[in-house]
């Protein structure tokens, strides 16, 4: 069934890293793209895509750091078209919730001529024990703006499955997973329950929009801090404040619940100053 390769476009990344493992797990042949892999993928250089392309029936595709990047919806357009010369039969892309780029990412998808499935991703839990958040809470703050929105916080390992399961079984082609947690929390919810989780104080911190793109650019660059900061103003305004059955319909399951998350995260070590 897995005679030939799936490819996994950012296998370093958050998502990336989750789906190769567990289409490993199945005995799926990965080809794990990164720009350090044995076939290195790079969307600064095309000349590495055809490459690692080939042979490829199937790709899983996020674009790094994010597809509201200047010029992102632009090299997907263009990496579709190597694709489809290449002859891959179907393309799970990761879409961001709520994000107007990630719209026309997903137009690219939909109308590139290979087969198509759709991952569109709330606000990732793994920030805060993987991401520029995790320092932060283990200083005893969750610095977040847009005050008391709420979001359906997601589990990685879930959207993780919804690929999976698009990428192996039938029946996934041509659908759209708007996939979120089951519940609408707070950044002060959640914070409460990072508190619970962790056995130390963690308090929301309701910031400006101007501090957060401090906060991203002491961790990254300003360049980086800029674009997260757009998609922050951009989201976090209420629009993402409500639920949806992506990961239902995709896996006949419901999706984790932020507290199992975050217990599941600190009995691994997560927080752990040394982790």
């Amino acid at each position: 069934m897995y005679s030939q390769p799936i490819l996994v476009v950012g296998a370093a990344g958050k998502t990336g890293l989750r789906v190769a493992a567990k289409l490993e797990e199945k005995g799926v042949d990965v080809r794990r793209g990164s720009r350090s892999s044995d076939v290195p993928f790079d969307w600064e250089d095309p000349a590495t895509w055809a490459p690692a392309l080939h042979g490829a029936t199937k790709a899983y595709v996020t674009y790094f750091p994010d597809l509201a990047f200047p010029g992102a919806v632009e090299k997907l357009e263009a990496f579709t078209k190597v694709a489809a010369a290449s002859g891959l039969k179907h393309i799970v892309l990761l879409s961001g919730r709520g994000e107007h780029h990630a719209r026309l990412g997903e137009e690219v998808a939909r109308n590139s001529g290979i087969p198509f499935t759709i991952v569109r991703a709330a606000w990732f839990a793994q920030n805060f024990s993987e991401g520029y958040l995790r320092d932060p809470i283990l200083a005893g703050v969750l610095p977040m703006p847009g005050g008391d929105i709420a979001e359906p916080i997601i589990d990685i390992d879930d959207i993780a499955d919804v690929a999976v399961a698009a990428l192996t079984e039938e029946g996934h082609e041509g659908e759209l997973y708007e996939v979120t947690g089951p519940r609408l929390m707070t950044f002060a919810e959640m914070a409460y329950v990072l508190s619970q989780a962790t056995g130390r104080q963690v308090q929301h911190l309701s910031i400006t929009f101007e501090d957060f793109h401090a906060n991203v650019a002491a961790s990254g660059d300003d360049f980086v801090a800029d674009v997260f900061t757009a998609i922050a103003r951009e989201t976090l305004d209420g629009r993402n404040a409500h639920t949806t059955n992506g990961v239902e319909r995709a896996l006949g399951r419901k999706p984790r619940d932020f507290a199992v998350f975050a217990t599941a995260a600190a009995s691994r070590g997560m927080w752990n100053a040394a982790a």
